[in-house]
């Protein structure tokens, strides 16, 4: 061997350490986020108060991170040149008996001890163990060093402890946060959101809330403020609600533009922003200086998904007076935020306007519905139901539900308001408790039990809780409405003492607000982690975040759930982060294969323009002719949608927003007819579905939006706590009716598909007797 491989051998022994290429942008974004956001530098010079110290040190110890979110890496084997000089310097190695010596490796506590101080716990040791065998058995080459070492202890001139280094060495490469769990874990500290916004910790902000029930005037006066600012910002949870405050700040002769995630609406021509802005709470500038800010429905703050929001700009928001508007229930937790940047809280207490009772009857039947009566459901398909069962009782009814667009909303609310509209019923969900103004006489609950998502994200059914009940059943009565005094009470009998006790209970008080990971902090994560994906990021992240008694990481499982699904379309860090952020409901599946189609089309650097989009959609649409069209229009309407919030972040790549926009507003339209003959076509629904039944090619009687199955039987009896109506299956039809016959009588009304049902069992029944007498005539004449 030549004196030059001898030197690079030896040269080769010590272990390597990993070298990651890093860009220059993502380098100066570490560094700005470091000098911009020192989460722990109030912690570390002394400047806490004492209730924050308190919240910090019972939560300072580190918990162990969940190793099941580590996912291995791959590691190639190295080059032949190098293998040869292990080869070259020792002789081949007996696989037979190396798989001896890993296994003992293996076996040893003292070995697995020492792993464990290094991060590796049983899972992460024996995942690490696989892979390092796999390594050394199966790689054509593996480094000189480790070579020669295996070759020492086969040899007996070696221990097997000697391979601890090289196993270790194999281990960080596999899993790379191994070396780094100190960084990743200050970047994940979550514990003092409060020094996120240095610009607000310079302001002595006063912080005003106005606690009260429904329909109790704390908004208004939030806003009557808000107005003789000179400048100001409205946060809401809504468009709607957004919509409103703009339109009433313009209205009363001050200019207010009006910004969410898929609008900008600016009151001068130039685009110049007005002082005043009123926007959707996840919109708002925590940069812009303000006069006033108002924070609307505050309570929000505990919700599981979008509490970030709230938190992010009470602590944020740059303006000398903080209006917050809410639940009383939120007053010692507001209370408790705010001594943590050492501002008071002043609370003004408000009563409601309008009285409302609870009635001592249930509904129990639709025949007994009266003008203004609103019946909240849980559920679509129990509002497609119950109004068609409304229709079929010669009245008219308005229909409002969460999926609709903003106006059609609008148009609907309209529509039952008016005096002078034979509308006056309202069959809702509840998407009613907040942005929309409605002349309701009497809430009904249709049923007592919503789906709901618990802490791990887990979507499960539940009663509605105190807080819930009351936002809905405030509606009742509202002041400056025709009704001065509401009501309150279910459809079933049985439900009505549950209502009563539920309205009953005081409203459980807020404990925690929600905090999220921000672009920065996982940019951070992906330069130690390079390899990991954007949903493995999340993961690892929130496995290791700290928060203290204050605050919990809000749920992701959407943000992940989009993220997955692009993991294969090749994106940047920050673009790929972004599109994960878009409000998209992942339970319509045309809405995520057009975001995947978006994200597709973007990566290839090929703008999104308006003929791209109008192909996707199959624009031109038709008018909808039954309850799976209307479905699918309103499902294009949040692809629209989808793409108008993507303009406003990728402008240069989603160029026509204002076509698009004008094309939405056409679609709109046809929505709003559509909704407004909503029995119509959930009569064609039927009939299609009986159709199906007397031609023997259906067995559902559905009108849902997936073909699911909707009971259309009346409400008359009792129900169970929060049930639901129950389906019903229809056999096929054994005897042949006359299709255009049937399908003309359900159409214009005239025979319900209960009736035709009980129609086919009689005639099943009949053609059943006549085939037994034919056959026992047969039997008779064969004797």
């Amino acid at each position: 061997m030549s004196v030059n491989l001898c030197i690079l051998a030896l040269s080769r022994i010590p272990i390597k350490h990993r070298v990651r290429n890093v860009t220059a942008p993502l380098s100066a974004t570490v560094h700005r986020l470091w000098t911009t956001h020192p989460v722990n530098y109030v912690q570390e010079n002394g400047l806490l108060g004492g209730s924050q110290k308190r919240n910090v040190s019972s939560n300072s110890s580190s918990r162990p991170p969940d190793t099941s979110l580590f996912v291995p890496i791959s590691v190639k084997g190295e080059t032949d040149g190098d293998g040869s000089i292990g080869l070259e310097l020792t002789q081949p190695l007996d696989k037979g008996e190396l798989l001896k010596v890993l296994n003992k490796f293996y076996k040893k506590k003292e070995i697995q001890k020492l792993a464990a101080d290094q991060g590796l716990d049983a899972r992460l040791f024996h995942q690490a163990f696989i892979s390092f065998r796999k390594y050394v058995l199966e790689m054509t080459a593996i480094t000189a060093d480790l070579h020669i070492i295996l070759h020492d202890i086969c040899c007996g001139a070696g221990h097997v402890d000697d391979v601890y280094p090289y196993f270790i060495r194999h281990a960080k490469q596999i899993f790379p946060m191994l070396d780094c769990m100190d960084d990743l874990r200050k970047i994940s500290d979550l514990r003092v959101p409060a020094n996120w916004y240095p610009e607000a910790r310079a302001i002595d902000r006063k912080i005003i809330f106005h606690a009260g029930p429904t329909n109790s005037g704390k908004t208004y006066h939030a806003i009557q403020r808000y107005h003789k600012a000179k400048s100001g910002v409205y946060c809401g949870p809504l468009k709607l609600l957004a919509h409103e405050i703009a339109e009433k700040t313009n209205n009363a002769g001050v200019p207010c533009d009006l910004v969410t995630g898929e609008e900008r609406n600016f009151v001068d021509p130039d685009g110049k922003p007005a002082n005043h802005v009123a926007c959707t709470i996840e919109m708002c500038s925590v940069n812009t200086p303000y006069e006033v800010a108002v924070i609307d429905e505050i309570q929000m703050i505990k919700d599981l998904s979008r509490g970030w929001a709230w938190t992010r700009a009470l602590l944020g928001l740059c303006a000398e007076e903080i209006h917050v508007c809410g639940e009383p229930a939120a007053i010692n937790f507001i209370k408790e935020l705010m001594y943590t940047t050492g501002e008071e809280v002043e609370v003004h207490h408000y009563k409601r306007l309008t009285p409302f009772s609870i009635l001592d009857q249930a509904v129990e039947s639709l025949d007994n519905l009266q003008p203004g009566d609103c019946i909240v459901c849980f559920s679509k398909n129990d509002i497609y139901s119950i109004s068609r069962q409304i229709e079929l009782r010669s009245q008219e009814c308005a229909v409002i539900y969460g999926s609709l667009p903003p106006g059609t909303k609008l148009a609907q609310a309209k529509k039952f308001n008016d005096p002078d509209d034979p509308c006056k019923i309202l069959v809702a969900t509840d998407a009613i408790g907040m942005g929309l103004n409605l002349s309701i006489k009497r809430v009904i609950f249709n049923s007592l039990v919503k789906p709901t998502m618990n802490e791990k994200g887990e979507r499960e059914m539940d009663t509605i809780s105190t807080s819930q009940a009351l936002q809905i059943a405030g509606r009742a009565g509202r002041f400056s409405s025709v009704y001065s005094k509401g009501e309150v009470t279910t459809m079933s009998r049985d439900d009505l003492p549950i209502l009563k006790e539920i309205l009953a209970q005081a409203v459980e008080p807020i404990e925690t607000g929600g905090l999220h990971p921000t672009a920065e902090q996982i940019e951070m994560f992906a330069y130690h982690l390079p390899d990991a994906t954007l949903a493995n990021l999340l993961d690892i992240f929130v496995s290791l975040s700290q928060v203290d008694g204050l605050y919990f990481v809000c749920n992701v499982d959407d943000f992940k759930f989009l993220a997955d699904m692009i993991q294969h379309i090749p994106l940047n860090l920050r673009s790929r982060y972004v599109f994960c952020t878009a409000p998209i409901n992942r339970k319509q599946p045309f809405l995520c294969t057009s975001f995947l189609k978006f994200a597709r089309q973007f990566s290839r650097n090929e703008p999104l323009t308006f003929g791209w989009v109008c192909r996707q959609v199959s624009w031109p649409l038709a008018a909808p002719k039954n309850i799976k069209d209307l479905v699918h229009l309103e499902a294009v309407h949040d692809v629209l949608d989808l793409y108008l919030w993507l303009s406003y972040r990728f402008m240069d790549m989603f160029p026509d927003a204002n076509q698009v926009r004008e094309v939405q507003k056409e679609l709109d339209s046809i929505i709003q007819e559509g909704v407004r003959s909503i029995t119509r076509l959930i009569r064609a629904s039927d009939s299609q579905a009986m159709l199906g039944l007397t031609t023997g090619t259906g067995t559902g009687t559905g009108t849902g939006p997936n073909g699911a199955q909707n009971s259309q039987n009346e409400m008359t009896g009792p129900r169970g706590r929060g049930a639901k109506s129950t389906n019903h299956k229809s056999p096929p039809a054994p005897g042949r009716l006359d299709k255009s016959l049937s399908s003309k009588l359900v159409q214009d009304g005239l025979l319900t598909p209960e009736l035709l049902e009980q129609l086919q069992r009689e005639w099943a029944k009949r053609l059943s007797h006549n085939a037994d007498n034919a056959t026992g005539k047969n039997r008779k004449k064969k004797k």
